[in-house]
């Protein structure tokens, strides 16, 4: 800009002084031509410093929106100009302001947009990866981070680097980078299912794939328990229907067996009348997992419901945090169903523990016994309906387990411990 008023001046210099000379070649007729050259001079620099005072303030203008211009190259838009005449110029730097406000509202809106799409990213229940072309990762959301067992994060990192832990059966699908299923059978606990989603895009001109991993265990397990809750419903209906026939003629036999004098009528009556209760309790259990209400989530206080369960239960406890967020009665249904499976595993009672601590992942809740322990097909089936190995088990107690966890928005864990035994442990979150 400094070199264009240069040349603007020098021009105009120029001009002023041809001109100046044209106007006064008349004079020289009537004039010595000594005084012709002086007043030609006199006029010439009146007429520049005129001119320089002129132009001044559009020059200075110029300079500003150069500045402008520059802050726009660099991306600010926080510049406004003063020059506020009514011409031409005033016309152009008034629109120069009115783009700079409206590229500074865009700018503003588009960060605004940036950061909503950030916190959505990374608090995404899927795990997103970010790959480029040279398999190296871009970006990874904490669930990302989760599923590759990283305590680091995963940017920068290649593919093939990965943490050892990594899943096997997830660096396959992200190799083959391709859509479908994903079976990831860890070291402990039950099986998960994972479905893979591949998305081509260009980033900065440069070819990347975006991986999204979404976990289906728990949607399937849902459905899973939806059928089994609509089957027991069908048959809880239609043994009711049934048992209150006969319950109604029973009353009626024992007045007639009793009328008659009968001891073995008597007996034959008392047991189908023992079987019909027993009947009718089965039922209600399984009424129970199939009604399941939805948790009504408030502070639980742990040390006298802890207290209390001890007193029921004997068990070593300990715990370290006050309040937990669940529905108390639910989860007093939960405990008592874990504990009273440890203590039906045959382990000493000085040996079954109740924990629950405070973990990264929520609030730990973890019984353990020194029991036989579970087969390899036990831990894989135990927490199915109907699933039981006890010859007068109902196959509900772990299955009700897991429905309360899932309600809660939990999860939970079976494991054989190192040296003999059991350790369940559920997590709550915070």
């Amino acid at each position: 800009m400094e070199n264009t008023q240069k040349a603007l001046t020098k021009k105009a210099c120029i001009a002023i002084a041809i001109s100046t000379l044209l106007a006064s070649l008349p004079v020289a007729f009537f004039v010595s031509w000594s005084m012709w050259f002086l007043t030609a001079v006199s006029s010439w620099i009146l007429t520049c410093v005129l001119l320089r005072l002129f132009f001044s303030s559009f020059l200075q203008a110029l300079d500003a929106l150069q500045i402008g211009l520059l802050n726009f190259k660099d991306g600010d838009f926080s510049n406004q100009l003063a020059y506020q005449s009514k011409d031409s110029f005033g016309d152009l730097c008034h629109l120069y302001n009115e783009t700079a406000k409206q590229l500074r509202n865009e700018k503003q809106w588009l960060y605004q947009r940036e950061m909503m799409l950030d916190k959505m990213l990374q608090s995404a229940p899927q795990a997103l990866l970010l790959v480029d072309e040279n398999e190296t990762v871009v970006f990874a959301n904490p669930s990302a981070q989760k599923l590759m067992a990283s305590s680091i994060a995963l940017e920068g990192k290649s593919i093939k680097s990965l943490c050892p832990e990594t899943p096997r059966e997830i660096i396959d699908a992200i190799e083959q980078g391709t859509d479908g299923l994903v079976s990831v059978a860890p070291s402990s606990g039950e099986e998960q299912m994972w479905h893979s989603t591949v998305g081509k895009l260009l980033l900065n001109n440069q070819p990347h794939n975006l991986f999204i991993f979404k976990q289906l265990t728990k949607e399937l397990n849902r459905q899973e328990v939806a059928v089994w809750k609509k089957v027991i419903r069908v048959i809880s209906h239609e043994l009711n229907n049934s048992l209150g026939p006969i319950s109604s003629m029973l009353h009626s036999g024992k007045i007639i067996a009793n009328k008659l004098d009968e001891a073995r009528l008597n007996r034959v009556f008392s047991t189908i009348d023992e079987r019909i209760e027993h009947l009718c309790e089965f039922i209600q259990g399984y009424g129970t997992f199939a009604k399941l209400p939805a948790p009504q989530i408030n502070p639980v206080v742990l040390a006298p419901l802890l207290e209390a369960l001890q007193m029921q239960w004997p068990c070593t406890v300990s715990f370290d945090v006050e309040l937990i967020a669940a529905d108390k009665g639910q989860l007093e249904q939960l405990l008592i169903n874990l504990l009273k499976n440890a203590h039906e595993s045959g382990s000493d009672i000085d040996a079954i523990a109740l924990s629950v601590n405070s973990a990264q992942e929520g609030i730990k809740i973890t019984i353990s016994d020194r029991g036989p322990g579970m087969s390899e097909a036990v831990l894989t089936n135990a927490l199915l309906p109907f699933y039981s190995t006890k010859s007068s088990g109902t196959g509900l107690g772990l299955a009700l387990c897991r429905e309360i966890t899932d309600a809660h928005n939990g999860q939970i864990f079976i494991r054989n411990r190192a040296k003999g035994g059991l350790k369940v442990e559920v997590v709550f979150p915070y």
